[in-house]
């Protein structure tokens, strides 16, 4: 569980006609849902689909002490207010890319990985309904960023195809990857993962951070539901600099 971001990280079965097994971070209806629940119990739970984002409105506990996933602590997510980490990566072209590249600028930064079954997919979209709201003159002072989880097999040609394939457009879009110790502590220092499972998932929690022209963390969204991209929009719009 992650009460902080209002999430809760179930590996499950497969549920027919929505997901197959995985391990994945869910919404939930309520928060107070969480305080019901300890890590480690086995439960039985109902989801629904928003076409946005899978939100848990019932969990069960039926046992407890149920085996973990085999890899790292998911941290603490970097705060509000508090210089963005920096980082020195590559992006989809191959090109070294640095958070410093884009001092002057909004940033948008999520994490994903390309071979995520579920809620990857779903953030990268809401961030092409985001790009495509973007007037011109905004665009100019806004760049989105995703970093990937799973460094090893997301290579740049990799990071380009999902890109693409999704409909990013990457003149203001930079897809990042990296040696995986590179990747790592950039992942750790931002506090959202990742914990590798035996069957190759992600462990990781759905947060976006809004970085302002100045390389403060402005605004987290975390979760799905969290993400509305005119909400967003309005962000961007406040923090952009005025010329």
């Amino acid at each position: 569980m992650q009460a902080e971001t209002g999430q809760i990280l179930i590996a499950h079965e497969d549920i027919p006609g929505l997901m197959p097994a995985m391990t994945m971070n869910f919404d939930v209806a309520d928060r107070t849902l969480l305080e019901t629940l300890s890590h480690g119990d086995a439960i039985e739970f109902e989801v629904e689909f928003t076409g946005k984002a899978y939100i848990v409105t019932k969990a069960t506990v039926v046992g407890t002490g149920a085996t973990q996933g085999a890899g790292g602590q998911l941290g603490a997510i970097a705060p509000e207010d508090d210089p963005a980490p920096p980082f020195q990566l590559t992006d989809q072209d191959g090109n070294a890319r640095s958070l410093e590249d884009f001092r002057g600028k909004v940033v948008v930064l999520d994490f994903i990985w390309t071979r995520c079954p579920g809620p990857c997919p779903i953030l990268t979209g809401l961030h092409v309904d985001l790009q495509r709201r973007l007037p011109p003159a905004l665009r100019a002072k806004t760049q989105l960023v995703s970093i990937s989880l799973d460094p090893v097999r997301d290579t740049p040609a990799v990071m380009r195809e999902y890109a693409t394939k999704r409909g990013a457009d990457l003149s203001n879009w930079s897809f990042l990857t990296g040696a995986p110790e590179q990747v790592d502590d950039v992942l750790r220092r931002y506090g959202v993962g990742s914990a590798k499972m035996p069957d190759g998932q992600v462990e990781h929690v759905v947060a976006t951070f809004l970085i302002a022209p100045d390389g403060q963390i402005e605004r987290r969204y975390l979760g799905l539901e969290g993400h509305d991209p005119k909400e967003l929009l309005r962000d961007i719009e406040r923090l952009a600099p005025r010329s």
